[in-house]
């Protein structure tokens, strides 16, 4: 399975990191409150971010790494070539 890396934007300007196989069936669950319990405290507005080609252990270890950045270091990925979203 293709695993993707994402991370979607809040309400109040935060970042969220997930991963899934099928991002847009994620975000739908995620905004309808089925999803992750962060998002009880926080509105997703959209995915920003996202990494393809992953299988679920890469994917969970790239995860990892990008929660574990600093705030400013998360929006540089969001304008790196690692992103494949054209926005």
């Amino acid at each position: 399975m293709n695993w993707q890396v994402y991370i979607i934007v809040c309400s109040d300007e935060s970042l969220y990191t997930g991963i899934s196989t099928d991002v847009e069936r994620r975000f739908d669950q995620h905004a309808a409150g089925t999803g992750a319990k962060y998002f009880r405290g926080h509105t997703p507005i959209r995915v920003v971010y996202l990494e393809e080609g992953h299988d679920r252990s890469s994917a969970c270890r790239r995860e990892a790494e990008i929660k574990k950045l600093r705030p400013v270091e998360k929006r540089r990925l969001l304008t790196s070539a690692h992103n494949r979203l054209k926005s």
